[in-house]
Parts: structure tokens; C-alpha cells; sequence
């Protein structure tokens, strides 16, 4: 397998001491971050690329968190305009969660209609829910959400980046937990080999084709929930193509944060996220440093 390609951006001024965002700078970051997920191409050339122009691209989102540990809608609407400005349509974009509650409190305004920008719903709307029949894959058995399952033909996951009580490690894989109706199922044994096996599924490695971690501020202990003494305002996104490799640099980086705090590493604490690497045994991607090309800018 080839090295991935990882891209790391780092806007110190993106959020502000009470939390909230620069719009020029995040669409800087986003503009910059695919940019530099291939070395011979421009944004626009790669994304056409990575998009067929007849897609309807999902967008998922992480809303579980509240305010305070979620995707906002400006992160979301910032990845958005990126996709538009490359030549596709906005009404063939879906923004998404498990529930319109959710996402209303991470404060989304819903649409289902077409027209007027990407659409923005929950499994839980109307006419929507999930697939009749389980999808069956080696130890899972799930039912899909229809917006990931049918309502889209490519994916992108926009994770938060978390530290996570018992996988360790939240990030872009374990975003689509989110996009099946049982993950209290898959959380034993640090929710080894249950990510891993759910992003295996033809439901999303079949369209799945770009992962950001949304690292603007990070929960780096005590997680998935919000605690303030651990949440470090850091203002970076992540980027690649390559899921495995995507959540291995988000979990180095959530060990450096903890390191510098002088709290003990997740294999300390015996909970390392071995999903990651289950992943890639896989071959789902990279999780070794030495396997990735890691590219760091600082805005």
C-alpha cells in the first residue's frame, strides 16, 4: 500500500477567546488544506476528481456534543462553498446527523427542500429513518440510515476530534456510528473491530471519499463529553483521502495534547483506540507514521 497523504492546517486565530470563529480564516483553511491533498493538481482539478459532477455529497456531521463539542454549521457551510466553488451543485449537497434535535442544538437551521443551499435534516425527519433490513458484515449487524444508504452517492465525514471514554479516540471513522441505528452495540473492547468493520460496509467505504477532522478545539481528556480544563482551543483542520491514516494523526495529536498536561497516554489508561490499526490490517488505510506524508502549515 502506498504512503497517504495527510494534510494539517493551523489558523491560531481562527477562534476567539469566547469561542467564536473567523469565517475568512476557516474558508482560508479549508481553501489551503485541499489544496495540499495532491501535490500535481489544483483544488478545483482535485476535487472534480474526487467527485463525480452528478454526485449528491453527504456531508456528516458530528452533533452529539452541543454547542459547546460539535460541527457548527459555519465549519459545515465552509466545506460546503469549497465543493460549490469546484463546480458542484449546492442543492445536490446534505448536510446530516441522527436527529434534527441535534443538529438544531449545534445550531443548524434545517431545509429539506432543494434550492437555496445544500439541504440540512436528520435521519429522524420525516420520510427518512433507516434501512428495513439489517446490513450484515462480519460482526456487525446494522440498519442505515437512508440519507447515507440511498439519499447520496458520495460521503464526506466531518468529524470532531475527541478523546473517548471507551474507543479512546473519536474521529472521522467513528463519525459514521452516527449513520446506524444500534452503535450502543459496538462498544466493547474499545470499539475494536466494530469501527473499523462499520466503515467496511458498502454503505460507506463504497462512498466515502474525503475525511476532515474538525480540530479547532479539542477534547483531549474526559471525552466524548464537554469538560472546559480539557478542551484545548487548538484551530486545526485535518485532511485526506485516506480515512485510517486521518484518525492515526488525530489520535497522535490528541496524545501530544495529554503529554504536554502531564496525563497518561491512552495505552497507559488501557485504552488505546486498536480500531485504528484493526483498520488498517484491513487495508482500509495507513496507521503508522512511517507509512504517511504528513504535510503541517501554520496561516
Amino acid at each position: 500500500m502506498a504512503r497517504s497523504r495527510v494534510v494539517l492546517i493551523k489558523s491560531p486565530g481562527v477562534l476567539s477567546r469566547d469561542g467564536e470563529l473567523n469565517g475568512k480564516k476557516l474558508s482560508t483553511m479549508f481553501d489551503r488544506g485541499i489544496s495540499l491533498l495532491d501535490e500535481s493538481e489544483g483544488k478545483e482539478e482535485f476535487l472534480r476528481a474526487l467527485f463525480k459532477r452528478g454526485d449528491t455529497i453527504g456531508i456528516k456531521v458530528n452533533t452529539i456534543g452541543g454547542r459547546a463539542l460539535s460541527t457548527r454549521p459555519e465549519t459545515a457551510g465552509a466545506l460546503a462553498r469549497v465543493l460549490t466553488r469546484a463546480g458542484l451543485s449546492d442543492d445536490r449537497i446534505v448536510i446530516w446527523d441522527r436527529t434534527n434535535r441535534e443538529l438544531r442544538e449545534a445550531g443548524f437551521s434545517l431545509r429539506m427542500n432543494r434550492g437555496g443551499g445544500p439541504r440540512i435534516y436528520g435521519t429522524d425527519s420525516q420520510g427518512v429513518g433507516y434501512t428495513s433490513r439489517l446490513v450484515s458484515h462480519r460482526s456487525i449487524g446494522s440498519r442505515f440510515s437512508l440519507i447515507q444508504s440511498r439519499a447520496v452517492t458520495a460521503s464526506v465525514s466531518l468529524a470532531i476530534l475527541k478523546d473517548h471514554g471507551l474507543a479512546g479516540v473519536t474521529a472521522g471513522m467513528k463519525n459514521y456510528f452516527g449513520a446506524i441505528h444500534n452503535p450502543n452495540k459496538y462498544h466493547d473492547d474499545h470499539c475494536d473491530p466494530y469501527v473499523a468493520e462499520v466503515f467496511e460496509t458498502e454503505p460507506v467505504k463504497g462512498k466515502h471519499r474525503l475525511t476532515v477532522i474538525d480540530a479547532l478545539r479539542v477534547q483531549y481528556h474526559r471525552g466524548p463529553a464537554y469538560h472546559a480544563a480539557w478542551a484545548e482551543p487548538l484551530g486545526v483542520l485535518i485532511f485526506s483521502t485516506d480515512p485510517v491514516a486521518a484518525d492515526f494523526t488525530g489520535w497522535q495529536l490528541i496524545e501530544r495534547l495529554r503529554a504536554r498536561s502531564g496525563l497518561p497516554s491512552l495505552a497507559e489508561e488501557e485504552r488505546e483506540p486498536s480500531y485504528i490499526r484493526t483498520a488498517s490490517r484491513l487495508g482500509l488505510g495507513q496507521a503508522r507514521s512511517a507509512d504517511i506524508i504528513l504535510i503541517e502549515e501554520v496561516l
